[in-house]
C-alpha cells in the first residue's frame, strides 16, 4: 500500500485516473464557488473533485481545488489504499497505518518548486496576497478567506517543538492576514509564549499542501510529537522541507503557495475578524462589531509555484461533508487501542458532534470504558456532543444502522449518560453567552450505550437483517441491472 504521489499535483493526476475530476471555468470567487461546492457534496452521492480555473478577477492558471478528498475513493488514493474498500475497511486500514508508521523527520533541501516565484524580502515584486483567488464562501462571511485548506507552522521557543495546524485565515490586505485560533490549540499556545516575551511569533503558512500534509495539520497529536514527522512516517519517505530564509521554519518544498511572516502580540496589532460560516453549520467565533479583535499575520514574503493551486476546505453545514471518509476516525481508533480498550470493531465521526464506536463486548463495563475513552483520547476529546457505543454487528459508518441501534437497544432511563464540563470551543453555537464571556469553553456530552445489555445479552432478540456478505454478493451480481453503489 504505497502512496503514489508526492504533492497536490501528482495527487490530482491519480484522481483524474480514477475518473473523479471535473474542471469548471469562469466561476466567481464571491459565493459561487462556495455554493457549487456545497451543492455537490450535499446532493451528489459521490461528488467529484472540483477544479476551478479562470476564476473571476484572477489570471488563468491560478486555480482553486474543492472536495480534494471528498469521496471514499479519493481518501483511499490519499492514503495509498485499494479503491474497492468500504468506509469502515478504510478506517481500519488507516488506524493500522497510523499505528505502524513511526515518526520520520523531514529532510532539509535547498530548493523546491514552491520557490519558483519569490515575492517580498529577496524577491522582486510588492507583496500582494490578493493575487491568489481567496474565496467568500458564505453570504455573511466578513471577508475573503485564503486559509481554509491551509497549514500553519510555528516553533515553540522553549523546546524547539515544531507544530503544524489548520486555522482559518482571513485576508485583511495585500500584506496582512487575520488568524483565528481557538483556546487550547497548540499553535496558539506557541504564539502566546512569544507574546509573553513581548515578541512576535514567526510563522509559515502554506496554501495547497498535499493531502497528507493537510490531514496531519487537522488532527491533534500530543504536545511534542511533530505532525511533520507523522507525514514522513505515513508516506515512508521524509517530507522535503526548505528552511525559510526569514524565519528558519520548515516550508514543505512542494507546496503550491507559502508565506513567511510573524504574529505580533495582539496588544501591539490585531484586527476584527469574521464572521465566518464554521463547521457546526453556523456563523461562530467572529469578532466584527463586538469591539474585540483577533491576531494577525504580517506577511514578510510570499512564495509560489507557477500556476498555483489553492485548496478550498471552507466548512459547510454537516449535511454537506467535505471529506468522503472521516480521517480522524483512524487516529481515535488507534488512540483508544493504545489506551487499553480491547475488541474495538470500528470508530467513525459522522460530524464533529457525533462519534460512534463499535465493540465486541467482553465484560461488564466494557461499553462504558469505550464511551469514556472517546471523550478522553485526544482525537475525540474536543468539540463533541454525542457518543454512541454499539455492538459489533452495527456498522458505525452507516447512520441508518446506528439510529436503529439507538432506537432498539437504548433504554433512555438507564442507557444515556451525561458527562459535564468537557473540552469545547467558542465556535460551539450552543455555548451559553455567560460561558463565552467567562471563557468557560466547556460543554456536556451524552453517551448512548446502544448495546445489548451485558447481563442478558444472550436473551436479546435476534435480528432479521440479511447478512452483509449476502447483500454484497447479490449487489455485485446485479450491479449491471440495478445501480448499487460500490464500496458498501
Amino acid at each position: 500500500m504505497t502512496i503514489q504521489y508526492h504533492d497536490l499535483r501528482t495527487f490530482i493526476e491519480r484522481v483524474k485516473e480514477a475518473g473523479e475530476y471535473v474542471e469548471i471555468k469562469d466561476a466567481d470567487w464571491d459565493l459561487e464557488i462556495g455554493a457549487l461546492t456545497e451543492a455537490s457534496s450535499e446532493f451528489l452521492a459521490d461528488p467529484p473533485m472540483l477544479m476551478f480555473d479562470r476564476i473571476k478577477g484572477h489570471r488563468a492558471g491560478y486555480r482553486v481545488a474543492s472536495l480534494t478528498v471528498g469521496s471514499r475513493k479519493r481518501f483511499a488514493i490519499s492514503m495509498g489504499f485499494p479503491l474497492d474498500k468500504t468506509k469502515l475497511e478504510l478506517v481500519r486500514l488507516h488506524a493500522a497505518k497510523i499505528k505502524g508508521a513511526g515518526p520520520l523527520a523531514p529532510k532539509v533541501v535547498t530548493d523546491g518548486p514552491v520557490m519558483e516565484n519569490v515575492i517580498g524580502e529577496g524577491g522582486r515584486n510588492a507583496l500582494d496576497i490578493l493575487q491568489f483567488p481567496s474565496l467568500r464562501s458564505h453570504l455573511h462571511d466578513g471577508g475573503r478567506y485564503i486559509g481554509t485548506g491551509d497549514s500553519l507552522i510555528n516553533r515553540d521557543p522553549e523546546s524547539g517543538y515544531v507544530n503544524l495546524g489548520t486555522y482559518r485565515i482571513q485576508v485583511h490586505g495585500p500584506d496582512l492576514l487575520g488568524l483565528w485560533m481557538s483556546p487550547g490549540q497548540q499553535g496558539r499556545k506557541i504564539c502566546q509564549r512569544y507574546w509573553d516575551l513581548g515578541k512576535a511569533c514567526p510563522v509559515v503558512a502554506i496554501f495547497g499542501g498535499d493531502p497528507l500534509v493537510f490531514q496531519a495539520s487537522c488532527v491533534k497529536f500530543p504536545w511534542g510529537h511533530s505532525e511533520l514527522d507523522y507525514v514522513g512516517g505515513l508516506r515512508g519517505t521524509p517530507l522535503e522541507v526548505i528552511e525559510g530564509p526569514i524565519t528558519g521554519l520548515p516550508i514543505p518544498a512542494y507546496s503550491e503557495v507559502a508565506i513567511e511572516g510573524e504574529v505580533p502580540p495582539p496588544a501591539e496589532q490585531s484586527h476584527e475578524e469574521g464572521p465566518f460560516g464554521e463547521w457546526p453549520g453556523y456563523y461562530t467565533g467572529g469578532t466584527r462589531g463586538t469591539g474585540e479583535s483577533q491576531p494577525v499575520i504580517r506577511i514578510k514574503a510570499i512564495y509560489h509555484r507557477n500556476d498555483p493551486i489553492l485548496m478550498n476546505q471552507a466548512p459547510q453545514w454537516p449535511g454537506a461533508p467535505t471529506h468522503g471518509v472521516a480521517q480522524r476516525a483512524g487516529l481515535l481508533w488507534d488512540q483508544m487501542e493504545a489506551a487499553g480498550i480491547p475488541d474495538i470493531a470500528g470508530v467513525y465521526f459522522h460530524t464533529g458532534y457525533l462519534i460512534v464506536v463499535a465493540i465486541k463486548q467482553q465484560y461488564a463495563g466494557h461499553a462504558k470504558q469505550a464511551g469514556h475513552g472517546v471523550i478522553t483520547c485526544a482525537a475525540g476529546a474536543r468539540n463533541g456532543r454525542y457518543v454512541v457505543v454499539v455492538d459489533e454487528d452495527i456498522d458505525p459508518t452507516n447512520l441508518k444502522e446506528v439510529v436503529w441501534a439507538m432506537q432498539t437497544r437504548v433504554d433512555p432511563a438507564t442507557d444515556i449518560e451525561v458527562v459535564e464540563k468537557c473540552w469545547s470551543t467558542p465556535l460551539d453555537p450552543r455555548m451559553p453567552p455567560e460561558n463565552r464571556a467567562n471563557k468557560d469553553y466547556t460543554n456536556s456530552r451524552a453517551i448512548f450505550y446502544a448495546v445489548r445489555p451485558w447481563t442478558w445479552r444472550e436473551d436479546f432478540p435476534m435480528v432479521n437483517r440479511v447478512e452483509r456478505s449476502r447483500l454484497r454478493e447479490v449487489m455485485d451480481k446485479y450491479r449491471d441491472i440495478l445501480p448499487f453503489p460500490e464500496g458498501v
